[in-house]
């Protein structure tokens, strides 16, 4: 994890900006603050983010429209939206269209610090992945772990987001393996709290859409009382086997 990673939190609300601000630079972070969308642009094209810690509610448009906007310019910036909103399906929504995490208000800033470190470590831990993996080659799509990207059969790139790609790198280590949900938080989230169990399901179903918009059959089983497995085969043309 990048001990000096640059952090923008987005909030209307000023007095929460500052806390939030100040507390998280006592935890070693650089940190930049925003008010709406559109400083969240500026803030975007002109320095190197991190993290972005992002309320729904701004003045001049909804978090969530912003988080989907940002992942369909295919950028990759870790998003952890903070939400007053209590029904889950508001929840799942933020999830479904790219966000890597959420917290409810009320918040302990301690939590968000906790959930901002695990969010890095999982970017830092893809990045330091060595390139002797390999190329993973299933079902007509490529996935590389050094670049982290994903080619379709027909040579188009798959956007994923950094949860994602992670969990997809995940079955295809272990393809033929039933994977528990908490095996899954264990390998690629981490010990996040209720949410994350959520989380798993909320991923592997966009991973579903994104790779049968690709082209491929339905690849992810769900086995009852066990969890998924991925039912594709898997290649590693410059890897063992």
């Amino acid at each position: 994890m990048n001990p000096n990673a640059q952090i923008l939190v987005v909030d209307d609300d000023g007095e929460i900006r500052k806390l939030l601000a100040r507390y998280m630079q006592e935890q070693g972070f650089r940190v930049q603050v925003a008010s709406k969308c559109a400083e969240v642009r500026e803030k975007i094209a002109t320095n190197r983010i991190d993290l972005i810690i992002l309320d729904v509610m701004l003045p001049d448009g909804s978090g969530l429209d912003l988080c989907r906007d940002l992942r369909a310019t295919r950028s990759n910036i870790p998003i952890i939206l903070l939400t007053a909103l209590k029904e889950d399906i508001d929840r799942i929504i933020g999830l479904e269209i790219g966000a890597d995490d959420y917290l409810g208000k009320p918040f302990n800033p301690r939590e968000l610090v906790a959930r901002m470190r695990a969010v890095l470590r999982r970017g830092a831990y893809a990045d330091e992945e060595p390139r002797s993996t390999g190329v993973f080659l299933f079902e007509g799509f490529a996935a590389d772990p050094s670049s982290r990207s994903l080619i379709g059969p027909r040579g188009e790139g798959v956007p994923l987001t950094g949860a994602e790609f992670d969990l997809l790198v995940t079955f295809l280590q272990r393809p033929g393996r039933v994977l528990s949900r908490d095996q899954l938080l264990d390998l690629t989230r981490g010990n996040g709290g209720d949410v994350t169990d959520r989380s798993i399901d909320v991923l592997i179903s966009r991973l579903r859409r994104k790779l049968s918009d690709g082209g491929a059959a339905q690849i992810f089983r769900t086995v009852r009382n066990g969890g998924y497995l991925l039912a594709a085969k898997v290649r590693v043309p410059d890897g063992p086997g």
